[in-house]
């Protein structure tokens, strides 16, 4: 291993093409991730309701199952998770062929339509995919062969769910957000990116920022601005960077969120009260800081 390891050292290009390929491969199984995992906790929590309805009011459930009022939340098979069943076609349900599934290139081949049924298949699949090469060949580029690269590669992938999921669903799943939480802590027990004192701060403080300013804007409108899974997201980056970082993504989230906010109700004629999800700004800045998150508060200090 150390000798392979050697070798990809004295060839950074074919480290970073390695990687790209990878990247783009395990880009198809984040787009599963990002459609499979939200209909998974919907069906989750039907069964958790349907289990409440069956233990308080058994006779009104008797009552919905008797007259088949209780329906599923979707028409995909009863079995449905990750794995099961296969890829297909979401409008005629044909099963995707394996070389049609390529990463990037099997949505290209296909000129972007399905091979049966010939509907367009949307280019956020291709995108996705190539979105995680592209990052993944740049923490290659920027870490090397190092356990930093792996770990950094291993949480980009699940920050790109977290903010498909988000932009889909507006929902950000602690399924994902806390294990890898509990990641950032254990690697930097070794201190790979930061000391773990730092991190511990990190993950506190990261989770209270944002619980504060929900709070404080709860108590002054008497809305709520974001949701919980937002905290545990600040949280889980202050576990990876430290308690440092915080204020760089803090800020660098909001201006990220204001221009595309900005730019959607222009462009778009999206309306000021019309929700927008705020886990893939902070994702964006958390990324950004991951990789040059010392450098722009270095360069920031040497202008005061």
């Amino acid at each position: 291993m150390s000798e392979f390891i050697t070798t990809l050292s004295q060839f950074p290009r074919l480290f970073i093409g390695l990687a790209f390929v990878f990247a783009a491969v395990i880009g198809s199984f984040i787009n599963v991730v990002i459609y499979r995992v939200p209909v998974m906790l919907k069906r989750e929590w039907q069964q958790e309701c349907e289990a409440y309805l069956e233990e308080y009011q058994s006779d009104a459930f008797k009552l919905l199952h008797q007259k088949k009022l209780l329906k599923p939340i979707d028409n995909l098979p009863p079995k449905f998770n990750l794995i099961v069943p296969g890829s297909t076609c979401p409008k005629c349900k044909s099963a995707i062929k394996p070389w049609h599934n390529l990463p990037i290139i099997g949505w290209l081949l296909l000129g972007g339509k399905c091979a049966d049924c010939k509907q367009p298949i949307s280019p956020r699949y291709p995108l996705f995919e190539l979105l995680a090469a592209v990052l993944v060949a740049t923490l290659a580029w920027h870490f090397g062969p190092t356990w930093q690269f792996a770990l950094s590669a291993v949480l980009t992938f699940a920050l790109i769910a977290l903010a498909g999921i988000d932009l889909d669903e507006m929902l950000l799943p602690d399924q994902i957000t806390l294990p890898f939480l509990w990641l950032g802590l254990a690697a930097n027990y070794f201190g790979l990116f930061v000391p773990l004192t730092d991190a511990v701060i990190g993950a506190i403080a990261g989770y209270l920022s944002l619980w504060s300013v929900f709070w404080l804007f709860k108590l002054v409108t008497g809305k709520e601005g974001m949701g919980y899974g937002d905290f545990k997201l600040m949280a889980l980056f202050g576990a990876w960077l430290g308690w440092q970082m915080l204020p760089l993504i803090i800020l660098l989230s909001s201006a990220v969120g204001a221009i595309i906010g900005l730019s959607m109700m222009l462009f778009k004629g999206m309306q000021r009260n019309n929700p927008i999800p705020f886990g893939p700004y902070i994702v964006i800045a958390g990324w950004i800081a991951l990789l040059w998150g010392h450098d722009i508060v270095s360069w920031y200090l040497r202008g005061l």
